[in-house]
């Protein structure tokens, strides 16, 4: 009788929320199901405690990890940017997990694979800026999610075009020069880091995707979300299909190197 491998262990970011006592580290379902289908992952919730001994225990320990979006903007102090708008949302128990952690896992090979905030997170870990408001910025869009429709799925809907570079990391995995995204972002890129590459660009040149120069593994954001509407299809699926597909990458060669020392 043969066993079948368990499949990979992928730590899903947690915002840290605060609740009326306690506060609560959370992630929305929809992350947790894309990992699993068509991710073909085992997801697990990862919380944002800022400990520096449990980042590199996670490094050790998972395959894969998943960059949650958020209603949180980055503290603008991680990239020497200006002082926040009031009101602005932020989440510094995060910001202080998930820098460190982006870096770590990229430097492993841990395949990392970042939406909307954590697209931004991913550029800000190796250096690079954000505008905090792209819908204050002349000749942008305002790629914020509508608030004039109470229908969640058409908040959701395809809202533009995005221009995939030729030759780049998303244009080998979905096969197309443009498809139709969705948007729901107040942040966006700035000034991309020095280990950043842009991969697709929207019509008035926000960056909407990028990856990470000589990664020795999988290394991809995307602005948009890839993860909703459910059923995940199309360049979407494309997507996490190739992230799962790393994890397994990643989990066969540790396990061929395991076996390797054990046979010396």
């Amino acid at each position: 009788m043969t066993t079948q491998s368990p499949s990979p262990l992928v730590a899903v970011s947690a915002c840290r929320m605060a609740g009326e006592v306690h506060p609560f580290h959370r992630v929305g379902e929809k992350y947790l199901m894309a990992v699993a289908d068509p991710g073909g992952c085992t997801p697990i919730i990862m919380p944002v405690l800022a400990d520096e001994a449990m980042i590199e225990t996670y490094v050790e320990r998972i395959d894969g990890l998943l960059l949650t979006g958020g209603a949180a903007n980055v503290e603008p102090h991680n990239y020497d940017g200006p002082q926040s708008a009031e009101g602005t949302k932020h989440d510094p128990h995060r910001d202080a997990t998930m820098l460190p952690l982006i870096r770590a896992c990229v430097a492993r090979g841990v395949p990392v694979l970042g939406l909307c905030l954590g697209l931004q997170e991913m550029n800000v870990a190796f250096g690079g800026t954000l505008h905090q408001r792209v819908f204050d910025l002349e000749g942008k869009f305002d790629h914020r999610m509508r608030r004039d429709v109470d229908d969640h799925a058409r908040r959701y809907r395809p809202a533009h075009d995005i221009r995939i570079t030729p030759g780049g990391m998303l244009a080998g995995i979905i096969g197309a020069e443009n498809v139709l995204v969705n948007s729901l972002h107040a942040q966006g890129i700035d000034r991309p880091g020095g280990r950043v590459r842009v991969e697709a660009v929207a019509p008035d040149g926000i960056i909407e995707a990028i990856s990470i120069a000589d990664a020795p593994g999988f290394a991809l954001a995307v602005q948009w979300h890839p993860e909703w509407p459910r059923p995940v299809i199309g360049h979407n699926a494309k997507i996490f299909e190739a992230f799962g597909d790393a994890c397994r990458a990643y989990v066969a060669g540790r396990n061929n190197a395991s076996e390797s020392l054990a046979a010396e």
